[in-house]
């Protein structure tokens, strides 16, 4: 086994044997063994009590404790030495509370950690992996959730494109029958104004059905493309960040992905389509019935209309 750096060799010096972390308020018992002020204190069960030491067994008295400043300032040294070496490892990370290398990745808690992590009580039982390797595993399973989520955004923006050809052809229908409608009416206004304002009324009504349903389909989709576009974007740069920032929340950016697929919306419906269908042939009606039959035009009218709303 080849010897320990002499970086390693400082932070074992500044390590508590009891916590096995940096020394916290450092003090040194009469037989020279450094401990933490807090996990030495177990030893004892009240004031001027004497107790084994737990390195060397030999009996020490409370009394004769004794703060260690010089090991306080070692354990700083020994923190920015470490911070150091981890940065010009290229790590990608440094423990916040032990100041080491994040090498490793605890995959019940979901969050990188360091050796000493690895050794605590917190995480001594959980399943712990390199973190390159989970780093890598958990990428794989984005980018495919990527890939659906950009075909998802492509399948909505192409209904987007085809919904709106659709309603133009729609509104273009409307706009020629009201022209046939208006045409006719200025031949015959006095007679007819009543039969116009109700065919108009009913034209409108239609325009805004199908206005209302488009721009409602039109909003859905657009706010899906544009939430898809932010989580692509979020994702693609999630993957770009080193291993440590990539894996933090990595659960619940999965989530976020199998969770992005969209609900596609509802398209205009066969009974809007059959209406204005069935509004072309009542033009047709009309024209041949004011030729025609201009005394029983309301009545031809109102025939048809209410075969209409039998079929409905």
């Amino acid at each position: 086994m080849a010897a320990a750096s002499p970086v390693e060799r400082l932070q074992e010096e500044a390590t508590c044997p009891v916590c096995l972390e940096y020394f916290t308020d450092p003090v040194t018992l009469e037989c020279g063994h450094n401990f933490c002020r807090a996990c030495i204190a177990q030893c004892w069960e009240g004031p001027d009590t004497a107790a084994s030491c737990p390195q060397c067994r030999e009996t020490v008295q409370q009394r004769n404790l004794r703060p260690n400043r010089q090991m306080a300032n070692v354990v700083e040294i020994a923190k920015q030495l470490s911070f150091q070496a981890a940065k010009g490892a290229g790590a990608g990370g440094v423990c916040g509370e032990h100041q080491e290398a994040l090498k490793l990745f605890c995959e019940e808690d979901q969050t990188p950690i360091c050796v000493i992590c690895r050794e605590s009580r917190a995480h001594r039982t959980h399943m712990v992996v390199p973190i390159q390797e989970a780093a890598q595993e958990y990428k794989e399973k984005i980018q495919a959730h990527l890939k659906t989520l950009r075909e998802e955004s492509e399948k909505l923006l192409g209904l987007k494109v085809a919904g709106e050809e659709r309603s133009r052809e729609y509104l273009k229908q409307t706009e020629t029958e009201r022209q046939k409608i208006v045409s006719e009416f200025q031949q015959l206004r006095q007679f007819l104004e009543e039969q116009e304002r109700l065919l108009l009324a009913q034209l409108e009504k239609l325009d805004k059905e199908i206005v209302k349903i488009q721009n409602e389909n039109i909003s859905k989709l657009s706010e899906g493309i544009s939430r898809l576009s932010e989580l692509i974007s979020e994702m693609e740069g999630k993957c770009q960040k080193p291993a440590s920032e990539f894996l933090q929340d990595v659960r619940s950016t999965l989530s976020r992905c199998e969770k992005g697929k969209f609900q596609q919306p509802e398209e205009i419906s066969p009974e809007l389509e059959e209406e204005v269908s069935d509004f072309s042939q009542k033009t047709i009606v009309l024209m041949e019935t004011l030729r025609k039959f201009k005394d029983t035009l309301p009545s031809a009218l109102e025939s048809l209309g209410a075969h209409r709303q039998g079929r409905m």
